[in-house]
Order: C-alpha cells, then structure tokens, then sequence
C-alpha cells in the first residue's frame, strides 16, 4: 500500500524558513572561512572549526524545518533522536574537512575539487541519514535517479560555496554567495525528498496517533539555532568578518604609526640630503642648513 504524501503541509511557511536558516548558516561559514584565509595563522583552526559548524549546523537546522513540513496521510511520524543527531554529527564533521582542505592549501582546483566533493558527500550524507531516523508504520523508498542527481547538486553547492569562501572577499558579494549557496542547498533537499515514496506495512493500527512533525521536530532544534544566533553574534563584533579586509594592509599600519606619533615616538626616520653623511647628528645637520642659509645674504652686501 502507498502512502500519501506530502511536503508542504505548512505551505511555503517552512520553505522558506529553511531557506532563510540555510543561508544563515551559509553566511556565517562563509565569513569565518574567508576571515581565516585572509589573515595568515591568527586562530585560524578556531575559525575554519567556527565555519564547518555554522554551515553544518545551518544545513541541519534547514533540513529538519523543511521535514516538519513532511506527513503521510495514512501514517504518524517519529524521529530516532540518536540517529538525528547522529546525521548533525555527519554534517558538522565532513564539512569541517572540506573546509580544512581549503582553508590550508588554498583555491587551487585539487583542494576545491576535493573540498567540494567531500562537503556535498557530507551534506547528502546527512539528509538521508536524517530521513533514516524517521521511524513510520512502513517504509521509505527512493528513486535512484533523483538520489543521484540530488548529490550531484549538493556537491556542486558545496564546492560553489568554498569557491566563493577564499575567492571572494567583499561583504555584498559574500552575502549573495551566501544566497546562492542558500538556494542550492534548498535544493538539493527537496530534490532528495522528491525521491522518496512511502510503501505502508498494511493498514495502521487503530491507537497509532503520533504528535505533529513541528512538536517532535521543535525540540531538536533549539541547540543549532542558539549556536547560529551565537556565532552571529561573533561575525558582528569581529569588523574583519563583515568587511573581510587583512590584517596587515597599509591604512591599519598608517593609524598604528600615527598612533606612535602622537605619544612622542618618532614614526619615521629622516633620510639625509644630497652630500650629507648619513652619521651626522641632528645638531651637526641643523647647524650645516642655519650656515648655507646666511650664505647669500653675505654675497649681497
């Protein structure tokens, strides 16, 4: 027997409000990895790990709100918590390692390449393990095809993603990657749901009531989405994220001279004139400059 599903129980309530988690945890990655690529070794294990588990954390959080959207008419839902988790793990680990790769070795085509394909694998990785949590009176078929093309699309995502990570630099096109990355990862999750048909074990028990997806889901969700909220809080109080700018650019070393300046320190040393020694000292040049300059005074009396 067939089940009768459907996807969109809440309309476009939970489409969107995976999307918008999806690019948030995209955005926050994104800016970590690019604030650890552009400033040489400053913590830069601390930001690749702070980047791995925004964007793990993000696609997980999507992916469970896309799901409370998710009934079989005919059959309750519930969700194996250690499974559940287990597929955040999957997530926040396989994209940590493609981050890594990038983050070490640069945005040369091997590391992208490999990165890439690492991440997706990890993301694909774990929607279906998340869907193997769900626990029905039946079972979860898939269509091979569409399996195939929903990793495909999540291996491209991800290597679009740290592509745009080290590539680029500005805030507003960081942002659009983080929509793009957004919309690709969105994606890949309904194209992997559209994969999926339900064949029931017979009728359902007559007592099988189970809770909303939202009441079993909702729980699950709160450690995620307080880590998002506070990683965001790190991205907006580290201006390097937001702007993107290194460490060691010129205007950061003009304040810190003028910085010197101003507590009495001079900032730069004078070089000598044309026919001065270099090992004069400052009386001794002072006094040359007052002699050349009462010369013509003396040719014009």
């Amino acid at each position: 027997m067939q089940g009768t599903v459907d996807g969109f129980s809440y309309g476009l309530v939970t489409p969107v409000a995976a999307y918008v988690m999806a690019c948030l945890g995209g955005a926050l990655g994104l800016r970590c990895t690019t604030r650890s690529v552009r400033n040489g070794e400053s913590f830069k294990p601390g930001w690749l790990a702070l980047g791995a588990t925004s964007i793990g954390s993000g696609i997980w959080t999507m992916h469970f709100i896309a799901m409370m959207g998710f009934t079989v008419a005919e059959a309750p839902i519930s969700y194996d918590r250690p499974t559940t988790f287990a597929s955040l793990g999957i997530a926040i680990v396989m994209t940590g390692i493609g981050i890594f790769i990038v983050g070490y070795r640069g945005a040369t085509a091997m590391a992208l390449v490999t990165g890439g394909t690492i991440t997706g694998l990890g993301i694909a990785s774990m929607h279906y393990l998340g869907m193997a949590g769900m626990r029905l009176h039946g079972r979860l078929e898939y269509d091979t095809l569409t399996v195939a093309l929903s990793v495909v699309i999540a291996v491209v995502a991800a290597t679009s993603a740290l592509w745009a990570a080290v590539s680029i630099h500005g805030f507003l096109p960081s942002l659009g990657a983080s929509l793009v990355m957004g919309v690709a990862v969105s994606g890949m999750h309904y194209t992997g749901m559209a994969a999926v048909s339900v064949h029931l074990h017979g009728s359902v028990p007559p007592g099988a009531v189970g809770d909303s997806p939202a009441t079993l889901i909702a729980p699950l969700l709160i450690g995620p989405a307080v880590f998002l909220v506070l990683a965001g809080a790190v991205v907006m109080f580290d201006p390097l994220l937001v702007t993107g700018e290194p460490q060691g650019q010129q205007p950061a070393g003009r304040t810190a001279t003028a910085g010197k300046a101003r507590a009495g320190v001079p900032a730069q040393r004078r070089l000598p004139s044309y026919g001065e020694p270099a090992n004069w000292s400052a009386p001794a040049r002072s006094a040359r400059r007052a002699a050349q300059r009462s010369r013509p005074r003396s040719r014009q009396r």
